[in-house]
């Protein structure tokens, strides 16, 4: 079934609900009148064919979305939303049976049923969601974002099925606003480009363009609010900070007039009316740039051809709408007023039945009739300042008695409320009772910590606000504003459950009783001028480690003390890094149970400290080592035990995840990690489940902005692991619960934290579709195992069997299954993948020791299978990157006359014998030489003949000056374009500003 057939007949089964006695107002009428007209034009009237019957969205009721069972189909699968964005308006759904809002948090849209306290989440988006609209009937619910390749996602709220995607609306920067016509049928997206666009789509049908568009000046100001007019479907307004644009499209095209406010003062100023009192000039520019980030301030008057604006000096202005208007007329001053309405800025305008209703900064609503007199008011529910009012679609009819001498009939109808700290109240209207929906402390959020013995997760806000939230009940235990303390960088319960231990942004550490979050003042401690960026409890709950923003680590002991309680200690310090700390690390010693305490930072050091010795003020260093050469390592884990050597997990940027021996620190496996745009920035392993139904052990991991699951043991397959997006502008932070059930995210930015349910059959699933054996690792190959690198493979290692026996002998060959280890560096080579003198020895370390544990023998030699593995986990994860190459010889040479970088024949020369692995002088004439393409035999034969380059290498080989041999082989001056195609024989020479894709 297409959308728009699925969109008429869910419009057919309101107009059948409606004949079996269910009430609707006049508008509603209209709207079962024009789906009727759909249905004749969608040729869909009469019987209901089999196709509609089996359709979700046809068959779908107000409470179709949370009776359903959700099965988690997915490894992670979205769970709860905690937190909103506060700037965006709050819709009521449904509010007489169930109480249902929908409201956005990050890039995910959340339908909440605050009657059975249960969320469903609307995901699709890759950015932030920058506005959301619902239909009149609250049936169809659109969502849309900024940024590149945007999206408009029309939803059924009754079933949560997306039945519409508009895609590239506005390609450049995405959509600043939107609104449905009354009858649903259209949709207006206003662009947030830098000539912004007005759009009008058909979404019922599958056109990819717009029925209309329109260009807006610049002038004009940047629009960030559009409306239709619920009277007349033709006309729409936008707005700005200054200006009200009114845009007809009653002959098929955009056309609009703009509706200036520096005309208000003189149009007050005529004495049209004299309970009209204008604000000066000055105070109307200086309230609209109060109340700059409430948009919602214009709307269309309820009966009357008028469009109102609300001032932020409390006022309202009014123009008198002309039809046949076009874009170079003006309003007619005696058309324009301004109405003094009250003295508190207006942040929100709105229209409802005969009502025009205005929220400001005090958290006041305010109900006018039509000629602007007020009708009733409440000031009680103590709120702030107003962002949206969203009324129900039911209603209620009585008598209003409030404000008038006698009693008038009246359209009662209940709403909801959001404010700027994120608080949404629910009012009912006849009874004048607030009911609090949500109450969120929306601001960044970069601390998240799990319980280890219960269901709660405790989350810190740059706010100083820390809470811990029961992630069964769904109900806040305890909640601590700190008074003097803001910034919460970091959050952390100690093994035992007894102890919470909070980092800020201004060095401070507290550490709080779990269950209170109370704490002794003596516990609170101010080492650091920096941010607390890690913090750690030891196994043993003994220990406190942190790590701050200025490259030191500090430690503190729980002292027992005789006959009184035990009491937090400071230990010492230590600037043990020159480079950032990316991680820290309690673990525990092999041959004792002491803790053992590690730190690993961007200098690509492995710091372990020595506890046991260190005193007062006098922390000491155990070991320090370089763990990478040029990958930077990004975080470290204990490795599970899965083998009889302990393992310390350590993953770079270079997508590569490293297992080393936790004692000797020697690297023993490097392995291809997940490639999802960005590197692993944290993991930790999973929890084990008695109950669980597998017996293997998972890695959960965070990306730049995506959760994923890792199953263990790693050997480099892609399909044992599973990501999902969980904060498209970035994730802080995350943790396990404690059962292994959830993962929690922090949004930082985005103020949010997100739960996800894990599913290990799920993922077990997934990895099992991926193939057996080495069917995986076959599809890492360009081509598979019937591609060019396959067959290259097989000849190459065939090659080195018959190298390594010798090219000269006339024997019989011993053929083989296995090649020798010393083989296996030249077969790399041959295969494109270069290694460093170090990655070599890792390499032949991971082969030599990868059985010695278990039998006590070194390996010595290795088939083409295991092979395939090394190659695909030691080769760089996306091939050489040219990119790369253009950024270090930017760094290396200096600019000539033109402004490009050169590098001077003599530097390079010198970087290659005395900088990082140095080469002596016989392996850089043999570098060049293989490189220039020079055979030595045969120049040999031409020597006389011939000289220049070739002949310098041959006297080279001779034994002749290697200096003035090189300096005849390579240019004086050696450019971007040289280096790369002359040189290293790039078939395409890299520019300085060219974008060269990557080659393997």
């Amino acid at each position: 079934m297409s959308d728009a057939e699925e969109l008429v007949t869910s419009w057919g089964e309101k107009n059948k609900q409606s004949q079996d006695g269910e009430d609707y107002d006049d508008g509603e009428k209209k709207q079962r009148r024009s789906s009727d007209e759909a249905e004749e034009s969608a040729g869909v009237r009469g019987e209901e064919t089999e196709l509609t019957r089996q359709s979700q969205v046809y068959s779908a009721t107000t409470d179709t979305l949370f009776s359903k069972s959700h099965t988690r189909a997915h490894a992670l699968s979205l769970e709860w939303v905690i937190g909103m964005t506060p700037a965006l308006p709050v819709f009521s759904l449904q509010d007489h049976d169930q109480l249902v809002i929908l409201y956005a948090g990050a890039h995910i849209g959340i339908i909440y049923n605050h009657t059975s306290k249960t969320q469903h989440t609307l995901q699709g988006h890759c950015n932030p969601i920058s506005c959301m609209c619902v239909s009149e009937d609250r049936r169809w619910v659109a969502t849309t974002e900024r940024g590149p390749k945007n999206l408009v996602m029309i939803w059924d709220s009754y079933s949560g099925i997306p039945v519409q995607t508009l895609f590239d609306c506005h390609p450049d920067c995405g959509v600043v606003a939107m609104a449905f016509s009354k009858d649903t049928k259209h949709l207006v997206t206003l662009g947030a480009e830098d000539v912004q666009c007005l759009c009008v789509w058909d979404w019922t049908n599958q056109k990819e363009k717009p029925l209309c568009f329109t260009e807006i000046n610049p002038k004009h100001g940047y629009q960030e609010h559009v409306i239709f007019n619920q009277n007349d479907s033709n006309q729409l307004l936008t707005s700005s900070e200054s200006q009200v644009l009114l845009y007809s499209r009653a002959q098929g095209d955009l056309q609009y007039v703009a509706l200036n406010f520096k005309k208000l003062c003189a149009a007050a100023g005529s004495g049209r009316d004299a309970s009209v009192s204008p604000p000066s000039p000055a105070d109307l520019s200086q309230a609209v740039n109060k109340a700059a980030r409430f948009p919602n301030r214009c709307v269309f008057h309820c009966r009357k051809p008028q469009v109102l604006a609300a001032t932020a000096a409390g006022g309202l202005v009014v123009w008198d709408v002309m039809k046949d208007m076009n874009e170079n007329q003006t309003v007619p001053r005696d058309r324009i007023k301004v109405i003094r309405l009250q003295k508190d800025p207006i942040t929100v305008l709105a229209v409802t039945d005969s009502c025009i209703v205005t929220g400001d900064t005090q958290g006041d609503i305010k109900f006018y009739n039509d000629e602007f007199q007020l009708v009733m008011w409440y000031d009680e529910f103590n709120l702030d300042a107003i962002v949206s009012i969203s009324f129900s679609k039911e209603c209620t009819e009585g008598f209003l008695k409030a404000c008038t001498l006698e009693a008038k009939p009246y359209i009662f109808r209940n709403f909801v409320v959001s404010t700027v700290s994120s608080r949404v109240v629910h009012v009912n209207s006849q009874k004048s009772i607030q009911q609090i929906l949500l109450s969120e402390d929306c601001d960044p959020v970069h601390a998240v910590a799990c319980h280890p013995k219960q269901p709660a997760v405790a989350m810190g806000n740059h706010m100083g606000i820390l809470r811990v939230w029961d992630y069964n009940n769904k109900v806040i235990i305890c909640r601590r504003v700190f008074a003097t303390e803001k910034e919460i960088g970091c959050v952390t319960f100690d093994p035992q459950g007894s102890y919470l231990a909070v980092g800020f942004g201004s060095g401070a550490v507290h550490i709080l009783n779990s269950s209170t979050l109370k704490n002794d003042p003596q516990e609170c401690f101010h080492f650091a001028k920096d941010g607390i960026l890690h913090i750690t409890f030891s196994s043993d709950s003994k220990y406190l480690a942190t790590g701050d923003a200025g490259k030191t680590v500090t430690v503190f002991r729980l002292q027992a003390r005789e006959g009184t309680s035990p009491r937090w200690m400071y230990l010492g310090r230590y600037r043990s890094h020159y480079k950032p700390i990316i991680d820290l690390l309690f673990g525990v010693h092999l041959d004792s149970t002491q803790p053992r305490l590690l730190s690993l930072g961007m200098d690509r050091r492995l710091v372990e400290y020595d506890l046991e010795n260190s005193e007062v003020n006098h922390l000491l260093i155990l070991s320090s080592e370089r763990v990478e050469q040029s990958a930077v390592p990004k975080c470290m884990t204990w490795y599970p035990p899965l083998t009889a050597e302990q393992f310390l997990l350590i993953a770079s940027d270079q997508y590569k995840m490293k297992l080393f021996n936790s004692t000797s620190r020697m690297c023993r496996q490097t392995l291809l990690g997940p490639t999802y745009d960005s590197p692993i920035k944290k993991t930790m392993v999973l929890p084990k489940v008695k109950e669980s139904e597998t017996n293997s052990y998972y890695l959960a991991y965070i990306t730049e902005d995506k959760v994923g699951l890792q199953i263990l043991p790693i050997d480099g397959n892609p399909y044992k692991s599973n990501a999902v997006i969980c904060h498209s502008t970035g994730v802080s932070s995350f943790a396990c619960s404690y059962e292994g059930r959830f993962v929690f995210t922090a949004g930082g930015s985005d103020c949010t934290v997100m739960s996800w349910e894990i599913s290990l059959n799920a993922l077990e699933a997934a990895a099992s579709l991926g193939g057996k054996d080495m069917d995986p690792f076959y599809t890492l190959l360009e081509g598979g195992r019937d591609g060019k690198l396959y067959r290259d493979m097989e000849d190459f290692f065939y090659f080195c069997q018959v190298g390594h026996q010798g090219t000269d002998s006339m024997e019989k060959r011993q053929v083989s299954t296995k090649i020798p280890l010393c083989e296996v560096p030249s077969l790399m080579r041959a295969l494109t993948y270069y290694l460093t003198e170090q990655e070599i020895e890792d390499l032949q370390n991971e082969i030599k020791f990868s059985k010695y544990a278990e039998t006590g023998k070194y390996v010595t030699d290795i088939d083409l299978e295991e092979f395939i593995k090394l190659y695909i986990n030691h080769r760089p994860a996306f091939g050489i990157d040219r990119h790369q190459l253009i950024q270090d010889f930017n760094v290396l040479g200096n600019q000539d006359s033109t402004g490009r970088p050169v590098l001077q024949r003599n530097e390079l020369l010198e970087f290659l014998q005395a900088r990082g692995e140095h080469m002596t002088e016989d392996e850089v004439a043999e570098c060049f030489t293989k490189l220039l393409g020079v055979n030595e035999e045969e120049e040999e034969e031409e020597e006389g003949g011939k000289g220049g380059v070739e002949h310098s290498y041959i006297h080279k080989s001779k034994g002749g000056d290697s200096e003035y041999s090189l300096e005849c082989a390579i240019p004086e001056e050696i450019s971007l374009e040289t280096f790369t195609g002359h040189i290293l024989g790039f078939s395409c020479p890299i520019q300085e500003s060219g974008r060269s894709s990557s080659s393997q």
